[in-house]
């Protein structure tokens, strides 16, 4: 009976230092942009509007940590609505065929204290590729209005728009007008579940 006792203790302790936390992304507190280069001498900003994002993790330094992002394509946003409908086009993003952006990460890997490289498949006007991405944990703070505690993230990184078809329908030659490189950066809190 003793055995018995100790080991359903010991089994028990180790779900609990083991078991895996869900974390969701803070709307209130998030961000999603992505800036691009225009005639090579200025630099054009845009966001998502409208997105989401999971965490699933089971160590406290989020060093196994899978990121699962969907986000609604049509909800760009440049603060030009003629630049917008011509994003959401058949020129570039084809929402009304691809309307939905999703990234699930494959691998996390620390690089330094609280830095990864994040890896995962990103798809995007119907095409998926592996991205690598740069990945600040910005560490956990308890709110004071609400007390619930929320961890920090920041992801930095760019990728080519013609990996995933974006633009070759824009009629040349001002789509030279546009760089290849997108630049991405998204902030964001999240709660745990």
């Amino acid at each position: 009976m003793k055995k018995l006792l100790s080991f359903l203790v010991v089994a028990l302790l180790s779900t609990q230092v083991f078991a895996q936390s869900i974390w969701k992304v803070d709307p209130l507190h998030a961000k999603l942009t992505f800036s691009i280069t225009h005639l090579g001498i200025s630099d054009v900003a845009g966001l998502f509007k409208k997105f989401d994002v999971t965490i699933t993790a089971s160590k406290a330094d989020f060093s196994d940590a899978v990121f699962e992002l969907s986000a609604d394509v049509a909800s760009i946003n440049t603060e030009v609505e003629m630049r917008d409908d011509d994003l959401r086009s058949a020129n570039f993003f084809e929402v009304e065929k691809y309307p939905t952006m999703t990234f699930k990460s494959t691998s996390i890997k620390k690089v330094s204290k609280d830095k990864y490289k994040l890896t995962g498949n990103l798809t995007l006007h119907g095409i998926t590729n592996s991205i690598t991405m740069d990945l600040w944990y910005r560490g956990q703070a308890v709110s004071p209005l609400n007390k619930i505690t929320s961890a920090g993230f920041q992801l930095t990184g760019s990728l080519k728009r013609s990996d995933f078809g974006i633009g070759p329908k824009f009629s040349p030659p001002v789509i030279a007008d546009i760089a290849d490189k997108v630049s991405i950066k998204a902030d964001g809190e999240f709660i745990k579940k």
